[in-house]
């Protein structure tokens, strides 16, 4: 005779089994790695994103440690090696890894305070400057940020082209790879440079936004600089936000935790979100990797840019 007992004591077996089953991921990956592209420099990395690991390991039941890659490649490389299992990306990056192979997923990427996912590759010059366009800027030296970089390399590339300038370093005297979205900005505020490739979403959501809220840029009398000391001389069209990914390998209840922790993120720890994106974004959006199909076109032509130059 089945009574109520038996019932009950057969739901909580049942429920203990798929909670079981739901923590197997945990005992294989007792920690995760989670890294993140050189956008500024490694003590600003760590101070942004510290919180946020700590937040994902409560969240997640497991340690998540953080990775400053020393450039875009080694995130690439990372996933590719599986010592990376998730990773923040820029939108060339993570089209890169796709296309040479890297089992990765998009899962999220960032909204915008007015909603919006995307952002814009901009040219800046010093406001003081006598640079209007381009076209003032033949034989002077020009800042990128790194070959994977979406703003700071493949699309201004791919504006450059647009504008008739097929090949960048014919046309500049010189043509420097910073680094880091904060070096190309410092670069130009310098003087090594005398235009600089970079982010931008708004005057108050940019790397450059971010420098002079943190008193980085300096003029030579030591005086802090203002954003009316830069000026932006030409702007892309908008850009896809660049993805959150994690390993295709990894298990299901291991990728649902991950994604849910995020999208759980602005109300289960609004400070530690609110650090991470300096009060500049709303949340996360739910994406996928299709999403990025369109970058991979633009990766494929300054790819063929290349190669044409060099035959």
């Amino acid at each position: 005779m089945i009574t109520r007992r038996l019932v009950l004591a057969g739901a909580a077996a049942l429920a203990f089994t798929a909670s079981a089953a739901a923590d197997d991921w945990k005992a294989k990956y007792p920690e995760l790695t989670f890294a993140v592209v050189p956008a500024e420099n490694a003590s600003g990395v760590t101070e942004r994103w510290a919180p946020f690991m700590t937040y994902l390991s409560k969240e997640l039941g497991v340690k998540v440690t953080l990775r400053i890659a020393n450039d875009y490649a080694a995130v690439i490389e990372g996933q590719r090696a599986g010592n990376i299992h998730i990773a923040s990306y820029g939108s060339a990056s993570f089209a890169r890894a796709r296309l040479t192979g890297v089992k990765t997923e998009a899962f999220a990427n960032d909204i915008n305070a007015d909603g919006s996912t995307g952002y814009y590759s901009v040219f800046f010059v010093k406001a003081n400057s006598a640079y209007k366009e381009i076209d003032d800027l033949k034989g002077k030296n020009l800042g990128l940020v790194d070959p994977n970089s979406t703003s700071g390399n493949n699309v201004p590339r791919f504006e450059l082209d647009k504008m008739g300038i097929h090949d960048a370093e014919g046309y500049f005297s010189k043509v420097v790879f910073t680094g880091s979205h904060e070096n190309a900005m410092l670069a130009l505020s310098q003087g090594t440079v005398d235009v600089a490739a970079n982010q931008w979403t708004t005057d108050d959501d940019s790397t450059l936004a971010q420098m002079l809220t943190k008193g980085m840029l300096k003029n030579a009398d030591g005086s802090a600089m203002k954003k009316d000391d830069f000026r932006i001389i030409h702007k892309s069209a908008p850009i896809i936000n660049g993805p959150y990914a994690y390993n295709s390998d990894l298990p299901d209840d291991a990728k649902a935790a991950i994604a849910k922790a995020f999208f759980d993120a602005p109300a289960k720890d609004k400070a530690a979100f609110d650090r991470l994106q300096d009060g500049q974004k709303k949340g996360f959006n739910h994406a996928s990797t299709k999403d990025w199909d369109g970058t991979i076109e633009l990766i494929k032509f300054v790819d063929a840019l290349r190669k044409k130059k060099a035959s």
